[in-house]
């Protein structure tokens, strides 16, 4: 069983001794602190390239002096062995050392890729678990089992057991059943309940929802207390699981599960779950004093879910720094900015990450042509040419071709894009979008469809392959929103060589670094106030830099390719939290 800690992204190669963990060992594993001494195993070997080799017997007598340990062994210099390198090894199957403390999270959340996914949170729900694994954490994933969750995951999930749940005001208890899935070391626990979660979609509507995601807040914690699986840290998404906090803290509260220190992650604050008080009161089952204006309640008749999550919450999380300001100001606030500014001090910024298992450009099987930094130059040609042939639009290297891939919404900034969208189009220029949303934007970019047939291709709809394939064919692509909390398309973008053009709010502004004429540095082409001239203005910079100064431009491309934007970094960031809270 091997454990490798590196300083750099670098992949390294493993000692061939080292035994393959398996994917479903994680809870196996051994926290590096609490290793019983007394325990017949072959202790923790380290192994350090310097710039002068030791001898084998220097490097046994180091250890032991360094660990205390009575009996050593020797330590063998594998050849691949780096000098930022450090490798640890146990010969027992089962056994994993860390130089980390391990900690135990438990993820609540209402969707998680493949399961279920509307939106950025669902990418998140999947990438991070997976890659806080990494990071020596277990982790389990608590999500609703809901109808439109597709077979081929259904019929794989194993009953774990059932109980019977007090939830309203009245009384009234409901059917709490769970059923587990373990995929790629990541433990994912579902609430099965068919009066909750039949429907055809996560969410529906308010007078649905509120009812179902109180039932899932406090199933969640019930189904661990009835697993007897107690994290250290319990950590919620969005509005629909924000109730897991209150509960915790005045349902939960003689129970073990009273230890775990819980994180509330924003990753839209423009959703929080708000209805009237009675409604909520009578389905929570909370009780009347935290209906008061610190914690749920808004307004003068209404209670804010989230609203009452952030209060009860030990720390609070949004999806970037950027954001995490913006929204303690009126403008993004969403009318929580006093409330957040008041727990400023809780509160945190941490930007997302991609998926490298998904997102790359080497291993897409979506693409025309694959390819990586060493000959992005000549194959984003080839990958434009037939974007171009599959979409009906002129096959020509010499076209800038713009992509957009959005939620057709005010929030992208879309009503910007339809005020220059003439101003745009030349002999020089083709746009290709790709979303759907509301349906004045629709028309509109179905009339620009018409009238520049051959230079723009509008689908209305949303289709992953074509996605995957804007991105390596386009030659920029268009972020515009009047706010946006982290973003995962700029990043998307940057890993497959299209530069971004994006408006600098929240996650838009932490990622992506202005191009500097003078400089020749940056990643992208940015405009700060929400104005129409000015993304005109961000996209003649980037035409004139695409066909006056093309080297600038490949250079740039190279170096976002070159950017490290996986989830690694988050990951860690989120552990070191975990570790400061706990």
């Amino acid at each position: 069983m091997t454990k490798r800690k590196t300083t750099t992204t670098t992949k390294k190669s493993k000692p061939a001794s080292t035994a393959k963990r398996g994917k479903n060992n994680v809870s196996e594993a051994v926290k590096a602190e609490s290793v019983d001494p007394s325990l017949e195993e072959d202790k923790t070997q380290n192994v350090k390239t310097a710039n002068a080799k030791k001898t084998e017997t220097e490097k046994t007598d180091e250890k032991a002096a360094e660990k205390k340990v009575e009996t050593t062994k020797t330590v063998e210099t594998t050849e691949t062995t780096e000098t930022t390198e450090t490798v640890e090894t146990t010969e027992a199957p089962n056994t994993e050392v860390y130089t980390t403390p391990r900690r135990s999270v438990a993820f609540i959340g209402s969707e998680c890729y493949p399961f279920v996914k509307t939106g950025g949170l669902g990418d998140v729900m999947y990438a991070l678990p997976k890659a806080l694994i990494k990071q020596n954490c277990d982790v389990k994933v608590i999500l609703p089992r809901y109808k439109c969750i597709p077979q081929e995951y259904q019929e794989k999930m194993v009953y774990k057991g059932s109980f019977q749940m007090d939830l309203c005001a009245d009384g009234r208890s409901f059917y709490v059943g769970i059923m587990e899935y373990v995929w790629e070391g990541v433990v994912y626990d579902f609430i099965d309940n068919e009066e909750f979660f039949a429907t055809g979609n996560p969410y529906t509507n308010l007078v649905d929802d509120i009812p179902k995601y109180c039932y899932f807040a406090k199933a969640a914690l019930a189904a661990l207390n009835y697993m007897d699986w107690i994290p250290d840290i319990i950590h919620c998404h969005d509005w629909q699981a924000a109730l897991v906090p209150v509960y915790l803290r005045i349902k939960f509260v003689d129970t073990k599960l009273t230890s775990a220190k819980t994180i509330l992650t924003i990753h839209n604050l423009r959703f929080q779950g708000i209805y009237n008080i009675p409604t909520i009161r009578y389905w929570s089952g909370l009780p009347d004093y935290v209906f008061n204006k610190d914690a749920l309640k808004t307004g003068y008749e209404d209670a804010n879910m989230l609203k009452g999550g952030l209060t009860y919450a030990n720390i609070i999380t949004t999806v970037s720094n950027t954001y995490a300001g913006e929204i303690q100001n009126s403008y993004y606030g969403e009318t929580l900015d006093a409330h957040l500014r008041y727990h400023s001090n809780k509160l945190r910024g941490i930007v997302n990450g991609i998926d490298y298992d998904i997102w790359n450009s080497y291993t897409d099987d979506r693409l025309y042509e694959n390819y990586d930094i060493t000959n992005v130059l000549e194959k984003k040609k080839e990958n434009k040419r037939r974007l171009q042939e599959e979409l009906g639009l002129a096959q020509d290297d010499h076209k800038f071709v713009i992509g957009l891939i959005s939620r057709l919404t005010d929030q992208k900034g879309l009503d910007l894009v339809n005020s220059i969208m003439t101003q745009i189009m030349d002999e020089h220029t083709q746009v290709v979008v790709l979303g759907s949303g509301d349906s004045r934007y629709e028309d509109s970019f179905r009339y620009y469809e018409y009238a520049y047939k051959g230079n723009v291709c509008s689908n209305i709809m949303y289709d992953e392959t074509r996605a995957h394939r804007i991105y390596a064919g386009a030659d920029a692509l268009l972020v515009p929103s009047q706010f946006e909390p982290c973003g995962l398309t700029q990043l998307i973008a940057m890993h497959y060589g299209t530069i971004p053009i994006v408006r600098e709010t929240g996650g838009l502004k932490d990622t992506v670094e202005p191009y500097n004429m003078f400089s020749n540095m940056g990643n992208g082409f940015t405009f700060d106030r929400y104005d129409a001239g000015l993304l005109l203005d961000a996209i003649n910079r980037a035409k004139s830099l695409y066909f006056l100064n093309r080297w600038c431009w490949d250079e740039m491309v190279q170096r976002d390719m070159d950017k490290n934007l996986s989830w690694d970094n988050s990951a860690k960031q989120y552990k070191d939290l975990y570790l400061d809270l706990t």
